[in-house]
C-alpha cells in the first residue's frame, strides 16, 4: 500500500467529479471511473478500458485501489465456499457463500476480529484489530457473487452480515457498504434481501431505526434469561435484555419489520423448559421468528449441542404459543465456515 496515495473509492461520485475539472478534464470523466469502481468493480486503473491511457496514468499517479484479495478458496462437500481475504494492509478476514436448492447467500464480515466477546464463538476470541471500510465489505459481495455464478450458476441472492465482527460496532461503514451493494450505481439488489445480525447493542438498534433503513434485523440472542446471557455473553451485564428489548420495541414501531432471533440450544446451559419459556414471553411484544441454530463446536467442549429432545420442546412450545421457528441446519462445517467457526485458521 502506498500511504501517499488515497484510496479512490473513499471519494463520493461528485468529489471524483471535481477532482476531473481540478485537472482541467470534463466531470463526466468521473462518472465513467466511478462505474469502473462500483458497478465494474475494477480492481485497477489498467482495467478502465473507455479511459486513455495518459488519464489512466494521471489516476495512478494519484490515488490507489486497495482491492481485497481471496487468499485462499474452500469448497465443502455441501457446496460452500470459504474465502479466506486478504485486505491492502495483509490482515485476513472470512466469508462464506453458502448455497441452497433457491438462492446463494453471501455471509459477510465486518471488523477484523470482534469487539465483543461471546464465549460460544471462535471470532469472538480474535481482538478486534480494526472495522472494514466499505469498499473491503462491498469486495466480499462481489467476490461471492462471481462464485455463486461460477459454482452454482446463478448470481447471489441474499446477504447476511454474520460473519466475523459486530456490524452495529462499525455501523457507518456498514451502512455505507449497503447503500452500494443496494445502489442502481454499484450492485442493485434489494435492501430486503439484507440480514445485519447484531449481538445486541440497543442504542444502535434505534439508531438504525431512526436512520429509516430498509433491511432486516436479526439478533443473536441464546437466552431471554438475563444471568443466562450474561455467562454466555458478557457484554449483556452492559446491555442488559430490559435495553434491548425497548430498543427491539422501537425498531418495530418505527419500520413494522418483524424481528429475528438467532439462538443455539445448549446442553445443560439453555435447555430448560423455563428457557423456552424466558423466550416466548420475549418475543410477545414484536411480531418476530426464532431461527434454532445447530451448534458447531470450536474444540474445547466447553459448550455441546443439546440433544434432539430439547430442541423438539424449543419448537413445540414456541409453535403452540404461535410464534414462528425454524432449525437451521449449520453449512459447511468441514471447511469451518459454519456459524461461530470463522476464527482465521489459515492466516498467514
Amino acid at each position: 500500500m502506498d500511504v501517499k496515495k488515497k484510496d479512490i473509492r473513499a471519494l463520493t461520485k461528485d468529489q471524483l467529479r471535481d477532482f476531473f475539472v481540478s485537472q482541467g478534464d470534463k466531470a463526466f470523466r468521473g462518472n465513467q471511473v466511478y462505474e469502473w469502481l462500483w458497478q465494474k468493480s475494477a480492481h485497477s486503473f489498467e482495467d478502465m478500458t473507455n479511459i486513455s491511457l495518459q488519464t489512466r496514468q494521471m489516476l495512478t499517479d494519484n490515488f490507489v485501489i486497495n482491492h481485497i484479495k481471496v487468499d485462499q478458496m474452500q469448497r465443502s462437500s455441501d457446496g460452500t465456499i470459504k474465502n479466506a481475504v486478504r485486505l491492502h494492509d495483509d490482515l485476513i478476514v472470512e466469508s462464506v457463500l453458502i448455497p441452497t436448492p433457491t438462492r446463494t447467500t453471501a455471509c459477510v464480515s465486518s471488523q477484523v476480529g470482534c469487539s465483543l466477546d461471546c464465549k460460544f464463538c471462535a471470532t469472538a476470541r480474535l481482538k478486534r484489530m480494526r472495522n472494514l471500510n466499505p469498499d473491503e465489505i462491498y469486495d466480499q459481495v462481489v467476490a461471492i457473487d462471481n462464485e455463486s455464478r461460477l459454482y452454482h450458476g446463478r448470481p447471489l441472492s441474499n446477504i447476511v452480515f454474520m460473519g466475523m465482527g459486530e456490524p452495529l460496532m462499525n455501523y457507518n461503514n456498514v451502512l455505507k457498504a449497503i447503500d452500494k451493494i443496494t445502489s442502481p450505481e454499484g450492485l442493485g439488489m434489494s435492501p430486503k434481501r439484507i440480514v445485519v445480525s447484531t449481538s445486541g447493542v440497543p442504542k444502535m438498534i434505534k439508531k438504525m431505526a431512526d436512520d429509516g433503513v430498509k433491511f432486516k434485523l436479526a439478533v443473536s440472542l441464546h437466552s431471554a434469561i438475563d444471568d443466562v446471557r450474561t455467562s454466555i455473553m458478557p457484554f449483556n451485564a452492559t446491555f442488559p435484555l430490559k435495553d434491548l428489548r425497548e430498543a427491539l420495541g422501537h425498531w418495530y414501531a418505527k419500520t413494522k419489520n418483524r424481528i429475528t432471533y438467532e439462538y443455539v440450544v445448549w446442553r445443560g446451559i439453555n435447555d430448560r423448559k423455563k428457557d423456552v419459556d424466558a423466550l416466548v414471553e420475549f418475543c410477545k411484544f414484536a411480531p418476530s421468528k426464532v431461527n434454532l441454530i445447530e451448534y458447531n463446536p470450536i474444540d474445547d467442549g466447553e459448550f455441546q449441542q443439546a440433544d434432539y429432545k430439547a430442541l423438539d420442546m424449543y419448537v413445540n412450545i414456541l409453535e403452540a404459543n404461535n410464534i414462528t421457528v425454524t432449525v437451521r441446519r449449520s453449512r459447511g462445517k468441514d471447511i469451518d465456515a459454519a456459524c461461530g467457526q470463522l476464527a482465521n485458521k489459515n492466516k498467514a
